[in-house]
């Protein structure tokens, strides 16, 4: 009777011991399926790389997920991750390292079901800036033929069909900041739209395209500087609108930066033979020489653009590598005279020289930064020179991190 019971205790015993071995075990095989990484975490990140590398390299070991990029703890549909895993696009097509392409999947496929619903999007927004992150869903469909990646960017191509316009036919940038456009918003909306119409409207929409543009360049250029001014509202009615022009009162670097990246990323899909690509090739030549009359000696442009020697200003990284990479892919591209070449290297040294620190491990952090600026909203910003440069500064922030990777890319450097 003892040994039965000792039998069966016994026989418990080891079936316990199965159970706890297979927990053990399920959690190893979880853990190792996590060794990319662990690794890419305690990595040491040469400085005989590239710099596009040793960014996107910091940019991994801070954010494992690419959803963590600019401190999120939740996936969300955002144009920062798209600028940023635009950028490792590049890189991925520079490099071939698979770990880049895995990077922007995962993003995509955490935040788009089979149906191709994303989540964390409010169509009913009308929010231009989101349709920036589907710029990486046309090359994972040529590459998985994935339908649900079309799908969403159906989705995207129908928000822009029904995006709220000025009475001339420009985008407003969101629906809650009626009758505006916004130099961000070219960047935001254009070289998506670009792309779709070509590969699957055989370039219908590229006259609309253009006018996007010829709608900034008419209504925020400023004849004495050359510059773009960040917004117009066409009504006026905004507290930061000129009464006349509609105009907002000032230059921000990143506004611009903006811009001129729209210019030259929509002429990729711009047939020369396109009765407006020369126009457009001209707006870039234009701002392009209004640009370099502010590039500060150091290389790199201010906060506030032509406002370099005033209190207050700063010299300001998201806006410098977005100029450095537009210059130089104009150069590379045949749109602009070699000379911006040199001008784009002037701005890429000054950033490695002056606003990139270098830790122990290699990883590199981009200073200098504008964390976000804007114009009304609440609390509300009156796009004064005061509110630009007091706006709060993050270090790593993904709208100099991205451009940076373009910048360096182009650059070769």
């Amino acid at each position: 009777m003892v040994s039965d019971k000792l039998k069966g205790l016994y026989k418990i015993s080891i079936g316990f011991i199965i159970v706890f071995v297979a927990i053990v075990s399920c959690k190893q095989v979880k853990t190792e399926n996590k060794d990319d990484v662990v690794e890419i975490k305690e990595m040491v990140i040469s400085d005989t790389l590239k710099w596009s590398e040793r960014m996107a390299l910091s940019i991994m070991k801070r954010n494992p997920e690419a959803y963590q990029i600019d401190g999120k703890t939740k996936p969300k549909w955002d144009y920062v991750h798209g600028l940023v895993l635009t950028s490792f696009e590049k890189l991925y097509k520079k490099t071939h390292h698979q770990k880049y392409y895995n990077y922007i999947k995962e993003y995509a496929d955490v935040l788009i079901d089979s149906a191709g619903n994303i989540k964390t999007y409010k169509f009913s927004n009308y929010n231009i800036d989101m349709i920036e992150a589907g710029n990486i869903l046309f090359e994972l469909y040529n590459t998985t033929k994935d339908e649900k990646y079309v799908k969403a960017m159906q989705l995207l191509r129908k928000q822009l069909a029904e995006q709220p316009r000025t009475s001339e036919g420009g985008f407003w940038h969101k629906k809650r900041y009626p009758s505006q456009m916004w130099l961000d918003g070219l960047y935001m909306g254009e070289p998506f739209y670009t792309r779709y119409t070509v590969e699957f409207e055989d370039g219908k929409n590229l006259g609309d395209v253009a006018k996007q543009f010829e709608l900034i360049q008419k209504h925020a250029l400023d004849s004495k500087t050359g510059l773009l001014y960040h917004g117009w509202d066409e009504s006026k009615a905004m507290d930061w609108a000129n009464k006349e022009t509609g105009t907002s009162p000032n230059f921000w670097s990143r506004s611009l930066g903006w811009y001129v990246m729209a210019l030259v990323d929509v002429l990729d899909y711009f047939p020369k033979e396109h009765p407006k690509q020369q126009e457009l090739v001209g707006y870039l030549n234009q701002l392009a020489v209004a640009l370099t009359k502010y590039q500060d000696e150091s290389g790199m442009w201010y906060q506030v653009t032509d406002m370099g020697g005033k209190e207050g200003n700063y010299l300001e990284s998201t806006g410098t590598s977005m100029f450095a990479y537009a210059l130089a892919k104009g150069v590379n591209k045949g749109y602009l005279p070699i000379e911006f070449k040199a001008i784009a290297n002037k701005a890429f040294d000054g950033l490695t020289r002056d606003l990139i620190k270098v830790a122990d491990d290699g990883e590199i952090t981009i200073t200098q930064a504008c964390a976000v600026a804007g114009l009304g909203g609440n609390p509300y910003r009156d796009g004064s020179y005061e509110y630009y440069v007091n706006e709060r500064k993050k270090d790593n922030d993904p709208k100099a991190t991205g451009p940076f990777i373009l910048a360096a890319l182009e650059l070769d450097r």
